[in-house]
């Protein structure tokens, strides 16, 4: 079954249990560049939804985290989302601008890497999905994911064609792939991990928690990122990483 055949059969199961607004369908392996399997968006909200999103935002985003625990299973946005996640750059930057009230994601690992993510989405004028109806999709979640791991069961050779001409590009690209911006920017290991975990939405404390530092020790190396970057505000950080990226 292809992809389009694939992601009007999900959309048609969960159209018979409750309304929303949009599916999308992506894979995830490590921090490659997610694949698009299907989505219900017009042109202009494919742009921000996904051609942006693959470019580097997601790399922020909460289920993409969840995806490489990876977490199975049914889980709401708000579940998954760092404690200063709705407070962040990230999140009024870039996803505010999606007029989302809730996303809710089914994740299914399908190999050792890989983990499909297929999310339905209710915008603001929809509301969000009621504790019954988020009861429901746990009840049809192991039927979700048996199909999904009988039609998508050989993504890694996708991923590995993907990476493949990813490489034979790159000499040409004019900035660098998501995954090495930080690198890019002469930043530590120790300063990427905490300012990854900034722009995802994380505060100092959690940070600390995370890491296994204090909160004073996480403080100082995010004063020493700014002065190293020259920068004043997570607001500046956020348009240095996709400027970086080449947007």
């Amino acid at each position: 079954m292809e992809d389009e055949a694939l992601g009007n059969t999900f959309r048609r199961l969960m159209l018979s249990l409750m309304s929303f607004d949009y599916v999308v369908v992506f894979a995830y392996r490590g921090k490659e560049r997610p694949l698009d399997l299907f989505s219900t968006f017009n042109a202009k909200e494919h742009v921000l939804f996904v051609s942006l999103y693959q470019a580097g935002p997601y790399l922020l985003d909460p289920f993409y985290h969840a995806a490489c625990a990876p977490k199975p299973g049914v889980w709401r946005m708000r579940e998954l989302a760092p404690d200063r996640f709705f407070s962040s750059e990230y999140y009024r930057t870039y996803y505010v601008q999606t007029g989302l009230a809730e996303e809710v994601g089914f994740f299914v690992p399908v190999s050792g890497q890989v983990t499909v993510v297929l999310s339905l989405m209710r915008r603001e004028a929809t509301g969000s999905f009621s504790a019954a109806e988020f009861a429901l999709l746990k009840k049809v979640e192991p039927l979700v994911a048996a199909l999904v791991r009988h039609h998508w069961a050989d993504l890694d050779r996708r991923f590995d064609a993907a990476l493949a001409k990813t490489g034979r590009n790159r000499r040409k690209a004019t900035h660098p792939p998501a995954d090495g911006v930080w690198r890019h920017l002469n930043l530590t290991e120790r300063e990427t991990s905490i300012i990854e975990l900034v722009l995802q939405g994380h505060s100092s404390e959690s940070i600390g928690l995370k890491l296994g530092i204090s909160t004073g020790t996480v403080k100082v190396h995010r004063r020493n990122v700014y002065r190293k970057l020259g920068i004043s505000s997570q607001t500046q950080l956020l348009s240095l990483y996709i400027n970086s990226l080449g947007h």
